[in-house]
């Protein structure tokens, strides 16, 4: 009679991923950050895009009709 062989395990009881090597999902939907061109003297006082976004966020949220809830 032949001796049966123990059949081989398809998984391993744990796998140790490198993420360094993983890559990009291309298929993951890609949002590109809109584009807006201030005027000089507005430019002086908004250093940077940080600051505008303060900026308009407030606006928003003191308009009266308005269904901005701050930054989600």
């Amino acid at each position: 009679m032949k001796k049966t062989e123990e059949p081989e395990q398809d998984m391993l009881p744990e796998y140790s991923f490198d993420y360094l090597k993983a890559k990009i999902n291309r298929f993951a939907i890609k949002q590109a950050p809109v584009t807006v061109t201030l005027d000089a003297d507005i430019a002086e006082v908004f250093k940077d895009s940080e600051a505008v976004n303060r900026a308009l966020r407030a606006i928003l949220l003191a308009l009266p009709n308005s269904q901005f809830h701050g930054k989600t």
